[in-house]
């Protein structure tokens, strides 16, 4: 499938991680066509690209028809809030567009004959028993609990997906996305990223939930980005994970940041919330042999880019 100016829909285009998709598929002579509801998506991602002339932006729903003229080449499905403050504030509609928005985003790609990629999730792992997580770990989660509405949603996206894959012949790709950070996250999107540094540059107490034992793996959104598109071009149909292997306790990350911004702030701990996954770093051998991708920038760089985003915007 190679064309000059190749043809991409991407869904959660005004959201953290689709923005920095729709910029990278442009940077690579993509034409894209950008859909999102501005539910937890903001103007500002895409107000840079105003008047270029291969971006095309509709604000709709994904959960309902998408009509579209003319050829797709390529279909982005990132639409869905994708922050526990996010997916506790939206249940319904994070169970909507994972069930009827992938749905609704697989039908166009089987319309149009183009090929799919889901924006998945290391949540579909929930709190995981197997220590890293490779892609043949079923996972271990509650279907019931206050994160089941985005776990769920997740993994009937990815069954959704399979389906259309085999039964229709549709070319499918998954992409298990692990923490990711950078500029344009929001500054009270309840990650931990944005909260560290909000609270660091303020001076304030940082807050850690439980001990600050349980531990995280963070990519900067570049380095994922790029694994994303890589999978995309593959031929490799089954779930691949990317995200950074590179695993810290939540407060060997606190005190990173603290570093970072200089910041006067010292630590408060508080109760974990309920079904918080203890740990969580990706098995990405499979990335590395099929995609031949792995994470390059530092977290010492990524931090610094991303904080500068966040003092500028005050």
């Amino acid at each position: 499938m190679r064309h000059k100016h190749p043809i991409s829909v991407v869904t959660g285009a005004a959201g953290f991680l689709g923005s920095h998709l729709t910029d990278l598929l442009l940077a690579r002579g993509h034409r894209v066509i950008g859909i999102d509801n501005f539910i937890t998506g903001t103007v500002a991602n895409l107000a840079h690209l105003a008047g270029n002339p291969r971006f095309r932006f509709i604000e709709q729903d994904v959960t309902e028809f998408l009509f579209l003229d003319g050829p797709v080449n390529y279909v982005w499905h990132f639409a869905s809030p994708a922050s526990p403050v996010d997916y506790l504030n939206f249940p319904i509609q994070t169970l909507k567009v994972g069930s009827l928005g992938t749905h609704k985003a697989l039908g166009l790609a089987m319309e149009k004959k183009a090929r799919f990629l889901l924006a998945s999730t290391s949540e579909i792992y929930g709190d995981p028993l197997v220590h890293p997580q490779t892609e043949e770990y079923w996972g271990h989660v509650n279907t019931i609990g206050p994160r089941g509405c985005y776990d769920e949603a997740k993994r009937f996206a990815e069954a959704l997906t399979m389906a259309y894959h085999r039964e229709h012949g549709v070319e499918t790709r998954i992409v298990r996305i692990f923490n990711t950070y950078g500029p344009r996250m929001r500054m009270h999107d309840g990650r931990v990223v944005p909260a560290f540094i909000g609270q660091a540059l303020k001076h304030k107490p940082i807050t850690v939930f439980g001990r600050g034992t349980q531990t995280r793996s963070f990519c900067y959104v570049s380095d994922l980005i790029e694994g994303i598109y890589r999978l995309m071009m593959s031929r490799y149909a089954l779930p691949v994970n990317i995200g950074n292997p590179t695993e810290m306790t939540m407060v060997q990350f606190a005190e990173a940041i603290i570093r970072a911004t200089r910041s006067r702030s010292r630590m408060v701990f508080k109760p974990l919330p309920q079904d918080d996954p203890k740990q969580r770093r990706p098995d990405i051998t499979k990335a590395r042999k099929v995609l031949k991708w792995q994470p390059e920038v530092t977290l010492t760089q990524g931090l610094r880019a991303t904080i500068n985003y966040f003092r500028k915007k005050g």
